[in-house]
């Protein structure tokens, strides 16, 4: 059995104190880190849309919802690592915790190698499948073959901060993406700006950040004195390791997956209004990001808080972190999307400073951002049900109130010729959310005596049956 070490500076006890300040203090670090995420993105559309055009702007910035298709699965499972290592330190199982970690990342690295390799091969032929216009596609599908070269360092990192956020590690990650962002806002500037290089230039910009910020997630881990350390000749998988982080990741990972087959026909439906309408969408698509990621916050704290609790046995707890999440996410939405719309014009100006593209990205923000709450929400209830054992019940549920709504609305609401707008495409995401938001809120009090039942003080790491 591995004894606990006792240097603790960057991690967090989720099971005593005051929760609102305590999730705020792992929640703030996760918005920065996620702000830097998403600025690899802002550079690359924003370089390319003032230095190299609106069809290059349409090629990055269309590519997104095809990338999160090919890597949701192996992202679901590194959600599965955060809940699993920080449910085994909340029943202090410190081998069980020593081998997720040596698991999740042995995990990260053939997924990466997979992933990537399927990406590179497979790019053209999704692109075409999304109708991508002509004078897009051969652009889209350069930018995508050379970020999918890069997949196993961002699998890699994404695990490795996975099982940092586990023990209430937020901060360290933050730093390494402040490193590698400003590596890569550097390297779009001079492959763009100065040897010309267009798309491939923010490709090979984001690879190399990815790389960057692998390498120091990987570092930490192997330099911790915790039993979170990392022996790289012990990477191996262990069945029993493998089995909970994939009971919890894998739905996660399919639910990833099949919304993004849901969101890949929105942007098909996008595509078919043709590269400005393109252009417009992925400059709103990317400021939307930003106000996501500090909602996506609260669900990670959600789900990690949730998670230690849940393993130590603390039953009120678990309840009262629901409830402050969800109070904490409405508030978010509410004000950050709110202000974005309110200065959407400029915003959108700052990637493209083309009258239509702006008018088109500003037909989207109007109607997403004052009801993105309402994803909050939705998202923040998954991460308690996923942190208290159940990961099948809100897979189901997403895939029927989101994924599979969107899909029955475009291919009825949407294909009639009167509601053939984008403004009712656009519709389709605020009523998917709040109608799945509705059905997880029911699930929950439903099984919510069952899952505490089931808690136990020590050792408890049960499942859904």
């Amino acid at each position: 059995m591995m004894k606990k070490r006792p240097s603790r500076r960057y991690e967090m006890d989720m099971t005593r104190g005051p929760l609102l300040p305590e999730i705020l203090k792992f929640s703030g670090p996760l918005v920065l880190t996620g702000v830097l995420q998403l600025l690899y993105n802002a550079a690359d559309v924003v370089v390319v849309g003032r230095f190299a055009g609106a069809t290059s702007l349409a090629a990055v910035g269309s590519t997104g919802s095809l990338i999160n298709l090919l890597i949701n699965l192996f992202m679901g499972l590194s959600v599965g690592t955060s809940v699993i290592v920080a449910r085994e330190i909340g029943s202090e199982n410190y081998q069980g915790v020593h081998q997720g970690v040596h698991t999740s990342i042995t995990v990260a690295l053939i997924g990466g190698i997979l992933v990537g390799l399927v990406g590179f091969f497979a790019a053209r032929p999704l692109l075409e499948w999304m109708d991508s216009p002509e004078d897009v596609i051969d652009l889209a599908a350069l930018y995508v073959r050379i970020y999918f070269l890069g997949m196993p360092a961002n699998m890699l990192y994404n695990f490795g901060a996975a099982i940092l956020r586990a023990v209430g590690d937020t901060r360290r990650p933050l730093y390494y993406l402040t490193i590698s962002g400003l590596i890569n806002i550097l390297l779009n500037l001079l492959l763009v700006i100065v040897f010309h290089m267009d798309v491939a230039g923010v490709a090979i910009a984001t690879v190399a950040s990815q790389v960057i910020s692998m390498v120091l997630v990987i570092v930490c881990l192997i330099r911790s004195h915790t039993e979170i350390h990392l022996d790289l000749r012990k990477l191996s998988i262990s069945a029993r390791s493998l089995k909970l982080i994939a009971q919890v990741g894998l739905p996660a990972g399919i639910q990833g997956s099949l919304f993004s087959i849901s969101n890949v026909l929105i942007q098909s439906s996008v595509n078919s209004f043709g590269s400005v309408a393109m252009a417009g969408n992925a400059a709103s698509q990317n400021l939307e990001g930003f106000v996501y990621t500090a909602m996506n916050s609260i669900y990670q704290a959600d789900l990690t808080f949730a998670s230690q609790n849940y393993g130590a046995g603390e039953k009120k707890r678990v309840r009262n972190v629901m409830w402050t999440c969800e109070g904490t996410v409405i508030f978010i939405g509410l004000f950050l999307g709110l202000l974005v719309n309110q200065f959407g014009r400029p915003l959108l100006g700052i990637y493209n400073e083309n009258p239509d593209v702006i008018e088109y990205g500003l037909l989207r923000m109007h109607i997403i951002l004052p009801t993105y709450f309402l994803c909050g929400m939705m998202d923040t209830m998954v991460g308690q049900l996923r942190g208290v054992g159940y990961s099948i019940m809100p897979m189901i549920v997403s895939l029927t109130g989101a994924c599979l709504l969107r899909i029955v609305w475009i291919m009825t609401i949407f294909s009639l010729p009167q509601y053939h707008t984008l403004q009712m495409l656009y519709i389709s995401y605020p009523v998917s959310w709040g109608i799945t938001f509705l059905i997880h809120f029911i699930c929950y009090f439903a099984v919510r005596k069952h899952a505490e039942a089931r808690m136990r003080s020590r050792g408890g790491i049960t499942h859904e049956s």
